[in-house]
């Protein structure tokens, strides 16, 4: 080695494990977050995956309501909470990081970040628990297009959310340079 590699070896930062040698991701998942991994088929004129079905047995709360959001390259949608019920998200397009803190004293990763990347290259249902803080960062270069399946039908009149900015020193977590709201 030379004096120029061990200098800057000095100042590097070697890479930590994130999954195991069967893929299994290291990070500890936020409690009670959980997927349905879904199939998306191919043949010659397209493609169709089925988005939602209660034989799955996946979550234990029926299908009352759903929606569709968009996020633009680049943007972080967050932080966001709801105390009386979980998003379930599923990414038709593009590549969504997102990203959770947990504020449940009870929980085993209380005040724990996790982060979870959707994609339509992967396509699975992912539910947000209640009480969880949480943002969705588009880390993709076109659109991203997510369809919610939350826990109840939307209240217009009382909502349930409630909001922190993206840069609060309440959750420690920084988004960079990313805009959003």
């Amino acid at each position: 080695m030379t004096a120029e590699s061990d200098e800057t070896l000095e100042h590097a930062i070697a890479d930590r494990q994130t999954v195991t040698s069967d893929g299994t991701p290291t990070e500890r998942l936020t409690e009670g977050a959980t997927f349905h991994d879904v199939v998306t088929h191919v043949d010659d004129r397209g493609t169709v995956v089925e988005l939602f079905d209660p034989r799955w047995n996946w979550h234990p709360d029926p299908l009352v309501f759903v929606y569709v959001f968009t996020i633009r390259p680049g943007v972080v949608k967050g932080w966001g909470l709801h105390k009386t019920h979980e998003d379930r998200y599923f990414v038709l397009q593009g590549e969504v990081e997102v990203v959770m803190y947990d504020i449940r004293p009870e929980s085993s990763t209380y005040r724990q970040v996790s982060k979870v990347v959707l994609s339509e290259h992967r396509r699975r249902l992912m539910n947000v628990p209640a009480f969880v803080w949480h943002s969705d960062h588009n880390i993709g270069s076109k659109d991203a297009v997510i369809v919610n399946f939350p826990t109840i039908p939307y209240d217009h009149e009382n909502p349930d959310k409630y909001r922190l900015p993206l840069d609060t020193d309440l959750i420690p977590y920084s988004f960079g340079e990313a805009k959003g709201w």
